[in-house]
């Protein structure tokens, strides 16, 4: 069934609010409706329109309207359509993103290493603190709903959850509007007892699936948080007597190959240390680089993202070098991803 805009937004006002109120909804109050620029007059018109079509209900005389069950179905399906859309322009825009991010940060990488002689590593960008955008839970069929959850950044997630109690379209727009209301906009970290507790209340009956989808969103961040690392000249590291032994060239190739050593180092620093961060031997945040000189810093590229940048090289470094060429490389990376 196809509505012009105006029948559309007056068909969205009066589910919202009924939504809200349980009570039927009157013009005069879909008058006060923030999209709309109309008289009582004309609403009371279209609200007939919508009547006819079977869109919306009278439940006695001289009462406002409530949504019929068509009318519910039309405003789920669009809804769910304009989500999938949602999802699947942020899927494209993420993978381009990613795309180029990844192109521009190996790139990096390597004209650190190059520029140095020594072994450079540069991590992807992440949030500080991962922040929930949004939830739309849909039915797939009696036992099953996919619940899509999308964090700041526009990682998205979609988890199939098994129901036990069927859920109807009103169920499942109601249960969106609780989750959203409640959550959007909070980290993990946030989303305390309390607010679980009056969510899992609110739900009654369908509290399994608040605690589901709540694993289904710390998943999610979980994933956004994930880092991925870029690494570039761990072989310039035999170009030093110092760390060619066997062994030693042995622990710090292994850091730059496994990684989980430049993981570690990554979250051993305090996001807020912004600036250039100089560990000469036994400074070094982990245990494979303490016969070495590290000098890392952080680059953010806005609305909360940062990343970070390191060269791991002997103690007889170049620190003069090493460090001009990281807060150049800053601003680079600023000035690519801002564009």
């Amino acid at each position: 069934m196809q509505l012009d805009d105006r029948k559309w937004t007056i068909l969205k006002a009066i589910i919202k609010t009924y939504l809200e109120t349980g009570e039927p909804v009157g013009s005069r109050t879909i008058s006060k409706y923030a999209d709309l620029n109309l008289s009582s007059a004309t609403i009371r018109n279209e609200m007939s329109d919508l009547e006819e079509m079977g869109l919306i209900l009278q439940p006695h005389t001289s009462a406002g309207r409530i949504p019929s069950d068509a009318g519910y179905r039309l405003y789920v399906d669009h809804m769910m359509t304009e989500k999938d859309r949602e999802v699947t322009e942020m899927k494209e825009m993420m993978i381009q993103r990613q795309d180029k991010m990844e192109l521009v940060l190996k790139q990096l990488a390597r004209v650190l290493a190059n520029n140095t002689n020594y072994a450079a590593m540069i991590s992807g960008p992440q949030y500080h603190q991962t922040k929930l955008k949004f939830i739309q839970l849909s039915i797939v069929n009696e036992s099953q709903i996919l619940a899509v959850i999308v964090t700041q950044g526009n990682v998205v997630k979609n988890k199939m959850i098994q129901i036990e109690h069927g859920l109807d379209p009103q169920t499942v727009l109601e249960m969106n509007i609780l989750l959203n209301t409640a959550l959007n906009g909070l980290t993990m970290e946030e989303i305390n007892l309390a607010t679980i507790s009056r969510l899992k209340e609110q739900a009654g009956i369908h509290s399994d699936v608040i605690n589901q989808v709540l694993d289904a969103v710390a998943e999610t961040i979980q994933s956004a948080n994930d880092v991925e690392i870029y690494t570039s000249g761990a072989t310039n590291i035999f170009k030093y007597p110092e760390l060619s032994s066997s062994e030693k060239a042995s622990e710090l190739i292994s850091a730059f190959e496994e990684k989980k050593d430049l993981v570690d180092m990554i979250s051993s620093e305090s996001s807020e240390e912004t600036g250039i961060q100089v560990y000469i031997g036994q400074e070094a945040p982990v245990a494979s680089m303490q016969d070495c000189s590290v000098v890392t810093a952080t680059y953010e590229i806005g609305d909360g993202m940062y990343g970070r940048i390191g060269v791991i090289g002997p103690k007889r470094m170049d620190y003069d070098n090493v460090i001009s060429t990281l807060k150049t490389l800053m601003v680079q990376l600023d000035q690519i991803f801002k564009k």
